[in-house]
C-alpha cells in the first residue's frame, strides 16, 4: 500500500512540474506573440486594411503617350503643342 502511496505523491508532483512548465511556455508563447503583432503594426491596422493610393500617369508618361498619338495621326501638331505646354505648365 505504501508503494502505491508514494507512486500517487510523484505522479502528483510530476503533473504540477508539468503543469508550471506549460504556464511558462503559455506567457513565453503569448509575450512574443502581443510583441510580433505590435512591432508590426498590425495592432493598429485592425478592421482598417490596406488604404490604397491610385496615381495617375506622371507628366513624363503622359507626353510619351502625346507623342505616340501625334505620331499615329490621332492629333495634329498644333494640337500636340497645345496639349504638351498645357501638360509642362500644370507642373
Amino acid at each position: 500500500m505504501q508503494d502505491n502511496s508514494n507512486y500517487f505523491v510523484w505522479v502528483n508532483e510530476r503533473q504540477n512540474t508539468l503543469n508550471e512548465i506549460m504556464k511558462k511556455l503559455f506567457i513565453s508563447a503569448l509575450i512574443g506573440l502581443s510583441a510580433m503583432t505590435l512591432l508590426t503594426g498590425c495592432a493598429w491596422q485592425v478592421g482598417g486594411g490596406h488604404k490604397s493610393v491610385t496615381m495617375g500617369p506622371t507628366t513624363g508618361q503622359q507626353l510619351i503617350d502625346l507623342q505616340k498619338a501625334k505620331d499615329a495621326g490621332a492629333i495634329t501638331d498644333a494640337e500636340y503643342q497645345a496639349q504638351k505646354a498645357k501638360l509642362l505648365g500644370s507642373q
